[in-house]
């Protein structure tokens, strides 16, 4: 049993007590009385609203079941099952138009588009490797992945591959700034003269793309250029291998990456108890403090890593610019739905997890509010929290009360908190403009999350049908009008300029030249970020910002008014054809058996929230408790649909329990599934498939939390 300090009405374990009061408090000005008085109130005075919330989630959702039961064997009536949902109250009358009122962002959320990183916070290693990816060498990124068309060679330093990364970043250059009168291909000399940038003698053909330089202008060392907002630093060494061999000097091209980087105390880690929620706190408070280090071996060595400093140059004045050399930090707090024992209130029962996120998070944030030096994260005096697994205009509503609470109880300004509301359960697309007005002050970000909306998509109409298999669920009409409104109404909710439009993940981090070839999409679609899953990638998909200008984008988008509409999101994507053979299904139901295997065995017993998994063709997935809602919602619905029996999926899942295992065999920390089945893993990943059609909606974190927990209590 855990150590309890009770405070105020909170029975508080002891872990994170001594954290908040030894650690996070001081320095911010916040005396422990006070924070835990008001701790206490927001506990017991918005905890009942919060359940409230959730039960009228419920209740909706049983409405709907209702509707489509009744209505199975018969066509269906879009008109009708519209009529329904405005009857019942999920579908809410679209008001007039209006504009956020959002103030003080930084530029990162509203002026520069770019790739944003989400990382685990309890990993104190991505999250730095994350904050550091605010640059890049787009040398490594082109000859380290597949982005050229085959994959990284192995062994020593191929110089034919070499050469071709050289020849492809000088392509970038001529590109995104050009020269008159030469190519960067052909460059002998980068110099500065009078202010201005020359190349061989020649100016770029846009002289304002220039910004600095470091070293002597007759010889810098490295050279500054920006593009649609984003910068690019050319690197000069005539010792470095690379430079060396170069006509140019020109050892590497570096760019600005990952402009900003979630902090993710949700989808992506295990966070069950204190010592889960105190190490997540702990690591962003590290970040917001900026002394967060993390040492590890590599290479035989002992590598310790901190936050990058500011990079500084010299103007073409002769004056000083300064460059941040981190990626704005956004933290994602949990949603309305869990609770956690961290902290049990007078009743005994345990708080709202989103509720203590809330108010330790922005505490935390103070910290970095405070500076005036040194490593700062925002200059503007914001805090940047992304809330997720939002459904309708009231919980956006009850969160935006949630952190004026939290700033008066901190002595924070209002509106210091800025919010991102994930875009990602069905009651939030088809009411997003209501959303956005209930938070008009805050929003800094609305994104696509297309994995949970997927999952809610199919729990929602659980009863309407069986659905389609999973890749013609994407192919489906629903699914492009789903993103494609979701900029239009940013955009006339006046976002643009002011807050970020995002997209959601490139789940195959080893596939970059797949990732080149169509995550353009993302900026041409209007969105000004979009998610990348690792600081390459983040250095691959920003050549697409230096391609694309998102903001004239926008603005033409704007002139066209909106491309889709309710009505299509609304359109359920059932399976049309239903004949399916034997093999398709059994390869179905194994393609999402093996990712709910695979991601589930170390959710359970390593407490790894987000992994690299290797799917059935052995192509590495990020999986995340998103795509694992997916998978078990899409079982759950062919079970209940007859697609399929219980006796065959479970003889599907003990079969992908053997292929997981063995995809795991070099892991030593690795405990095998095969074939007792009946360790705590596998039967987490039967609850989330046999009973996944009665999980609150779909999500697979009371489950995973409730197994998780059996596991650490039994040592």
């Amino acid at each position: 049993m855990a150590t309890r300090i009770e405070r105020h009405g909170l029975q508080v374990d002891q872990v994170l007590h001594d954290f908040v009061e030894g650690q996070a408090l001081p320095g911010t000005g916040v005396e422990a009385d006070a924070f835990w008085t008001a701790l206490s109130t927001l506990a017991h005075e918005f905890g009942p609203r919060n359940a409230e919330l959730l039960k009228i989630r419920n209740s909706l959702q049983t409405q709907i079941d209702d509707w489509h039961i009744r209505h199975r064997n018969q066509p269906h009536d879009h008109e009708a099952y519209k009529a329904f949902l405005t009857e019942i109250g999920y579908l809410l009358p679209e008001g007039d138009g209006f504009e956020i009122e959002t103030a003080n962002t930084d530029p990162e959320i509203a002026t520069v588009p770019g790739p944003q990183l989400v990382v685990p916070i309890t990993n104190a290693r991505y999250a730095l490797n994350a904050a550091n990816a605010r640059w890049g060498s787009l040398y490594d990124g082109l000859y380290g992945t597949d982005a050229m068309g085959s994959p990284a060679p192995k062994g020593g330093y191929d110089k034919g591959r070499g050469a071709r990364v050289v020849a492809r970043a000088r392509v970038f250059l001529d590109e995104a700034f050009p020269l008159d009168g030469t190519s960067h291909a052909d460059a002998r000399r980068y110099y500065v003269h009078d202010g201005v940038l020359l190349v061989d003698d020649m100016p770029l053909t846009d002289p304002s793309k220039f910004i600095g330089y470091t070293g002597h202008p007759k010889a810098p060392d490295a050279v500054l250029l920006k593009n649609h907002g984003l910068h690019v630093e050319l690197v000069f060494d005539r010792t470095h291998p690379i430079g060396s061999r170069d006509q140019a000097g020109l050892a590497d091209v570096r760019l600005e990456s990952a402009i900003s980087a979630i902090m993710d105390c949700e989808d992506s880690v295990a966070c069950v108890d204190a010592e889960d929620k105190t190490l997540a706190y702990s690591n962003w408070l590290g970040l917001m403090k900026g002394d967060l280090s993390e040492s590890f071996e590599k290479g035989g060595q002992t590598v310790t890593r901190a936050l990058n400093p500011d990079r500084t140059y010299t103007a073409p004045d002769g004056g000083e610019v300064t460059i941040k050399g981190r990626a704005l930090m956004l933290v994602r707090n949990v949603g309305h739905l869990m609770t956690n024992p961290a902290i049990l209130l007078r009743d005994g029962s345990e708080i709202f997890e989103g509720l203590m996120d809330a108010m330790i998070t922005a505490l935390i944030a103070k910290h970095d509010l405070a500076k005036t030096t040194g490593l700062r994260n925002s200059h503007t005096g914001s805090v940047y929290v992304v809330k997720p697994k939002l459904h309708g205009p009231a919980e956006v509503a009850f969160a935006d009360e949630t952190f004026t609470f939290v700033e008066q109880a901190l002595g924070l300004p209002q509106y210091t908190v800025k919010l991102g509301i994930m875009d990602e359960e069905r009651r939030t697309s088809v009411n997003l403009k209501e959303c956005i007005r209930a938070a008009k002050h805050r929003v800094a970000f609305i994104n696509t999350g297309f994995l949970d909306r997927t999952g809610d998509e199919i729990h929602t109409s659980m009863e309407a049908g069986p659905f389609s298999r999973k890749d013609f669920i994407k192919r489906k009409a629903w699914i492009g009008g789903y993103e494609d409104r979701n900029v239009d109404i940013g955009l006339e909710c006046g976002l643009s300029g002011k807050a970020q439009i995002g997209k959601g993940m490139w789940a195959m981090p080893d596939m970059m030249a797949a990732m080149i070839e169509q995550k353009i999409a993302h900026p041409q679609a209007g969105a000004n970020c979009a998610w990348v899953p690792s600081p390459t990638a983040a250095t691959l998909h920003a050549l697409h910002y230096h391609k694309v200008d998102v903001f004239a984008v926008q603005n033409k988008l704007l002139q066209g008014g909106r491309r889709a509409h309710v009505d299509i999101i609304l359109d359920i994507p059932l399976a049309s054809y239903r004949k399916w053979n034997s093999a398709q299904v059994t390869r179905e139901v194994e393609n999402n058996a093996q990712g709910i295997l695979g991601y589930v065995v170390r959710w359970i017993d390593q407490g790894v929230g987000c992994s690299k998994v290797p799917d059935i063709n052995n192509i590495g997935l990020m999986e995340d408790r998103a795509t694992c809602r997916i998978s078990a919602q899409h079982i759950a619905n062919w079970l209940h649909h007859n697609i399929v029996t219980r006796d065959e999926v479970m003889s599907i899942m003990q079969r992908m329990a053997k292929v997981v295992d063995d995809q795991n065999a070099g892991d030593p920390n690795y405990t095998p599934m095969a074939p007792g089945f009946d360790g705590i893993a596998f039967q987490a990943a039967c609850d989330l498939v046999f009973d996944g059609r009665v999980q609150p909606s779909g999500y697979t974190e009371p489950v995973l939390h409730q197994r998780r927990l059996e596991l650490k209590a039994a040592g």
